[in-house]
């Protein structure tokens, strides 16, 4: 295809249904996976055995490359974008790469963000499949959840032999879509036939523990273990009750098992992804499975994958929670930007992003800067790709460039959206230079020992370069109990805006010397982290005043139009 061609404006789905897929088996043969360790559904994606998987523990690892992005804005960045012109770019420079990338879910696709399998000329495919119901694991995680939520109920109504203080139920509902009226609820209503009314609320799916769960297990048993630990709230002196004592852990393993197993596909230009899990970054770490990842380790020779939302927070999480518990040893990271949203942080007004502004440039390249130096404070080498957009100006790019390289850091100039590999191949060529070049020296912020208030402290302080951290006598209390109970060896995961360094989104650039508020901590014992909410974090969000679903229809023959 010419370089007029791929300039044509054209919708990301008119694009991917141009793409000739190969058969998902003939993906799997490329990497070595044999037909029988492939569970295809459909002609175009297919699930890897578990069995196949633990067969490949004895092979060297290849190399794991980390994808992340500066904060977040409205002008957009294109992380995961970025993700698949990598890989599709490795692949072109002759190298074996698979990319790994969390399963979207269906509130943001029908919500405010669209689909997740990247844009334009990058993209993995089907698109339709992945943004909706794809292989039914979002599903899993939602039955798996709910159940336990309607064994909790269940208990409160027959016996309640174990004296759970329905006042202290912590174990929600989930459904995997954006709807603000279901975040506080009553439930139980109508008499005694209904149960014992009582308080209650959903979170989204990608919210839920099962899912942060299901992407830190390795194997069904530890899997299972995992979810027997999950606390469903306490009794009236306190003592947590879990999903075993309520034998709940069994089936809900049963309804997970399927999705245990990771989800092969691949790119337009036949790449192959393993595209599984969801956690969202703001509430979990924001990573796809640790068997996904492990899985493409062995398979390749560089892995790319992605973390959620800007590196304070998908980043620094997948280093402190994902690599710390998987054993990960991450070579490189790609830290994304663009122009315009580097303008954003500088002060511009979305409306005027399109205008040359050196100005305002200069001043939004802090925020690059500060990701840059998080990053490499894990001792993780870090190249820069700058996402290029036609209204981008040259001096705007050079200007970008330059501070890069005044950082120590190489930057190159993106255009995979538009020229798929070819717009990449140089991203690819620099990554795997700067990784023959600069050996890591990863290190996790913080030892596992160090107190869970102190872990908390030195992210705020670190990352966030805020003064310290504040936090009411009932949360502190929490905190020091936890400790106490022998949870202070976990890590701490923050759930803040992922729109700016502080708890406030609306302050742009690189805010220092703030106080980050400690509103609440859930302890999510099963997947082995503690949740610390910092300001107003939604677990549960809104659909906008103009939902992307009043775009999306089916045609008479059962073409999906309007999924972006």
């Amino acid at each position: 295809m010419t370089a007029t061609q791929y300039q044509q404006p054209r919708s990301d789905l008119a694009i991917a249904r141009q793409a000739t897929l190969k058969p998902i088996l003939d993906i799997g043969a490329g990497l070595g996976v044999p037909s029988d360790a492939l569970v295809p559904y459909g002609h175009d994606k297919a699930k890897l055995s578990l069995d196949f998987i633990r067969s490949l523990k004895d092979r060297p690892d290849g190399r794991l490359i980390l994808v992340a992005g500066i904060t977040p804005t409205k002008a957009g960045e294109g992380k995961t974008t970025t993700s698949i012109g990598l890989g599709d770019g490795l692949r072109r420079a002759g190298h074996n790469a698979v990319i790994c990338l969390r399963e979207p879910s269906l509130g943001p696709c029908f919500g405010i963000k669209g689909g997740a399998t990247g844009g334009g000329y990058a993209q993995v495919a089907p698109m339709e499949d992945i943004n909706l119901h794809f292989t039914g694991d979002m599903h899993a995680v939602g039955a798996a959840h709910n159940l336990l939520a309607a064994l909790v109920d269940n208990h409160l109504y027959w016996t309640n032999d174990l004296k759970l203080d329905a006042r202290r139920i912590s174990w929600r509902r989930v459904v995997d879509m954006n709807d603000r009226s279901l975040r506080e609820i009553t439930n139980g209503l109508g008499g005694v036939p209904n149960g014992f009314p009582r308080t209650d609320g959903f979170d989204i799916t990608v919210a839920s523990e099962v899912m942060a769960i299901l992407c830190l297990s390795e194997d069904l048993m530890e899997l299972k273990d995992r979810l027997a630990s999950i606390i469903v709230g306490y009794t009236r002196d306190r003592k947590p009750v879990y999903a075993r004592d309520l034998d709940a852990h069994g089936a809900m393993t049963a309804l997970l098992k399927d999705a245990l197993q990771p989800n092969l596909v691949q790119t337009l230009e036949h790449t192959p992804a393993l595209v599984h899990g969801g956690p969202f970054a703001n509430i979990a770490h924001g990573c796809n499975s640790v068997l996904a990842t492990r899985a493409a380790l062995k398979l390749s020779d560089y892995v790319v994958t992605e973390a959620g939302f800007g590196a304070d927070l998908g980043a620094e999480k997948f280093f402190n929670i994902k690599c710390r518990q998987a054993k990960l040893v991450p070579d490189l990271a790609v830290i994304v930007c663009t122009v315009r949203a580097l303008k954003m942080h500088g002060g511009a007004a979305i409306q005027n992003l399109t205008e040359e502004n050196l100005i305002v440039l200069a001043k939004g390249l802090d925020n690059l800067s500060r990701h840059i130096e998080n990053t490499r404070s894990f001792g993780v080498p870090v190249v820069v790709a700058l996402n290029r957009f036609a209204a981008d100006t040259d001096a705007e790019c050079d200007m970008v460039s330059q501070g890069c390289a005044e950082l120590g850091v190489e930057l190159v100039v993106c255009e995979h959206w538009a020229f798929g590999s070819a717009g990449s191949l140089q991203l690819a060529e620099a990554v795997v230079r700067t990784i023959k070049a600069k050996p890591t020296r990863f290190r996790p912020l913080y030892d596992d020992d160090l107190p869970l208030w102190d872990k908390i402290r030195r992210v705020a302080q670190s990352i966030y370069r805020a003064q310290g951290i504040i936090a009411d006598q009932k949360v502190r209390d929490q905190i020091a109990a936890f400790q106490a109970a022998g949870f202070g060896h976990l890590p701490v995961c923050i759930a803040k805006t992922p729109l700016s360094f502080t708890t406030d989104p609306h302050v742009k650039g690189v805010p220092r010397n703030h106080v980050v508020p400690i509103r609440e901590v859930r302890l999510a014992s099963g997947a082995g982290f503690l949740i610390v909410i910092c300001g107003q974090i939604m677990t549960m969000p809104g659909l906008p005043r103009h939902p992307t679903a009043g775009n999306v229809t089916v045609t008479a023959d059962g073409e999906i139009q309007g999924l972006a």
